[in-house]
């Protein structure tokens, strides 16, 4: 299925946004974790979004497949910014979660 790859991607990409964003309200100084938790909350949206169209097999989602590998490129750049493991492993999934979306497009 063509789709598959790309929805195992989203869902990792979804479990590591939302651990992320949760585990960064634990950092010592949040005031500096801000934009890493709203990217985190709108890259897991976004990501949920398209797992849910892909799931309809609904034919016209280049589109969204184009936005959530922005935004899954903001996500990976913002948290690659921070040092926690957390952040780290949640840049790594929203990478992964790109070339999905670049393979599914191919």
């Amino acid at each position: 299925m063509r789709n598959e790859k790309l929805i195992q991607a989203l869902g990792n990409c979804i479990n590591h946004c939302n651990y992320c964003a949760d585990a960064c309200l634990d950092e010592d100084d949040v005031k500096k974790m801000v934009d890493c938790i709203r990217t985190d909350r709108v890259c897991a949206e976004v990501c949920s979004a398209l797992n849910q169209v892909l799931a309809t097999n609904y034919k016209d989602v280049n589109a969204l497949v184009e936005y959530c590998k922005k935004v899954c490129q903001d996500c990976a750049d913002e948290c690659g910014k921070h040092e926690a493991q957390h952040c780290k492993d949640c840049a790594q999934a929203c990478r992964e979660c790109v070339n999905a979306c670049e393979a599914y497009l191919a």
